[in-house]
């Protein structure tokens, strides 16, 4: 009896012949996978850019005073007159969201007392928010806020708040003539005795 301590060539061929055939398709995958892990960080990249846009103007909304003023021509533009969210420090900020016509993207100006178009003077925070829009709209009824956003090629992203009461300017307190306690001299006053 003899005793077998290796592969014959021919075994050792049909294992390499294999592996020729395993290991292209493995490949394969491999690179369809990377390919696909690639594409799918780009998504979630745009997904949370979107998501932290929508989450900031919900809190610039929500901190509001209800004093919005709303443009609408091809894209709405809300300014936010008075703001707690501020992304950078103040107290209390200006806000405003609007559509720059270059790659119709989304900017978030924030400031203390500006007007748009800003000049050279503002002193004033801009940051590109989402390029590609398509939809940025904004109404605000009683005490509702409702906006619409969509990327181009994406769903439309909505969301309502409520309790944000529309903003009504403080009459100035007219103050109340006082009525004086004189009496009219020409008649009489006569006290009830009893």
């Amino acid at each position: 009896m003899l005793k077998r301590s290796a592969f014959t060539i021919i075994e050792v061929l049909i294992a390499i012949a294999l592996l020729g055939i395993i290991l292209p398709s493995l490949y394969q995958g491999v690179i369809l996978l990377q390919e696909s892990n690639t594409h799918l960080f780009k998504h979630l990249k745009k997904v949370k850019k979107v998501t932290q846009a929508t989450n900031t103007l919900y809190l610039d909304l929500v901190s509001s005073d209800g004093n919005l003023s709303i443009k609408k021509d091809e894209f709405a533009r809300v300014c936010i007159e008075s703001t707690k969210n501020s992304l950078y420090g103040l107290s209390e900020a200006k806000v405003c969201w609007v559509v720059l016509k270059e790659k119709n993207t989304l900017v978030r100006v924030e400031g203390i007392h500006y007007d748009l178009p800003i000049s050279l003077e503002d002193r004033v925070e801009v940051d590109a928010v989402i390029e590609n829009i398509e939809l940025f709209d904004i109404y605000h009824k009683k005490d509702k806020i409702l906006v619409f956003l969509k990327q181009k090629s994406k769903d439309v992203n909505t969301f309502m708040i409520y309790g944000v009461e529309k903003f009504k300017p403080k009459k100035p307190n007219k103050k109340k003539k006082k009525k004086s306690n004189k009496q009219n001299l020409s008649s009489p006053v006569i006290p009830n005795v009893k």
